[in-house]
């Protein structure tokens, strides 16, 4: 095949004038001249021209190009290289995405700390695993709406404000079931109560009813009960007989 340069434009998909740029700084010489003066270009030519076009995509400037084309290198190892660093992109790439994924599920869900601060917040732990799931189930609900709307402007510290207090109360729980202290008790109805405080202070305001809805799911999700038993076994039943208690 033999093609002009507006042809090999056209084939490959760049300008007149970038291969006129390539052809002044030598990335990409003609095969030859036709007698009135025009370029031609050849197979070769389409090769390396895709080959540049490769190398751009990855971000090399076109000194380097120029140099890693004019390695004694065959074209299976030019692709050979372009396919490791495709890949090692689409793996960067891939990271990327989840990270704004992540960010844009804080966003949703009116978390918005740095990496950094979720960390030192949450440690391992991932507040919009089930970010989802809790938009389908109570999205459209005023409690929902609230606690969005509050959290959005948390910063670092009110969040560690929160973690702290919610530690400190489930504690005390887990110390009232270790000591005896009946769930319909004094002791443990002041401190589900105090659970249905912390909620309405820092969430939403959470009514007696709403409590108890809570604190059916504590026992009903696997999930939630398992939040609870890893603090003490048994504590997520306590709790929930706690709350209800209080409620009535």
């Amino acid at each position: 095949m033999d093609w002009t340069v507006g042809e090999l434009a056209a084939v490959a998909g760049v300008s007149v004038r970038t291969l006129h740029h390539y052809d002044e700084i030598g990335l990409l010489r003609p095969d030859g001249r036709s007698r009135a003066g025009y370029r031609h270009y050849g197979e070769a030519q389409l090769e390396r021209l895709q080959q540049i076009r490769w190398y751009r995509e990855l971000g090399f400037p076109l000194e380097e190009i120029a140099t890693l084309l004019d390695e004694p290198l065959d074209a299976v190892a030019h692709l050979r290289r372009q396919h490791r660093l495709l890949t090692e992109r689409l793996a960067r790439t891939a990271e990327m995405v989840a990270a704004v994924e992540k960010a844009l599920e804080a966003q949703q869900m009116g978390i918005s700390l740095s990496p950094q601060e979720r960390f030192e917040v949450f440690g391992d732990a991932d507040p919009e695993q089930y970010a989802d799931e809790v938009r389908q189930r109570w999205g459209e609900t005023d409690a929902y709406q609230e606690s969005q709307r509050r959290t959005r402007g948390y910063d670092k510290a009110q969040w560690q404000e929160i973690q702290a207090a919610q530690a400190d109360l489930v504690a005390r729980l887990a110390a009232a079931l270790a000591s005896g202290e009946p769930a319909d008790g004094p002791v443990a109805t002041a401190l589900a109560e105090e659970h249905r405080a912390q909620i309405s202070r820092w969430f939403y305001d959470c009514s007696s009813e709403i409590h108890r809805g809570l604190a059916e799911m504590y026992v009903s999700d696997p999930r939630f009960t398992a939040h609870y038993e890893e603090r003490a076994p048994g504590l997520a039943q306590y709790l929930h007989d706690a709350i209800v208690a209080n409620a009535r």
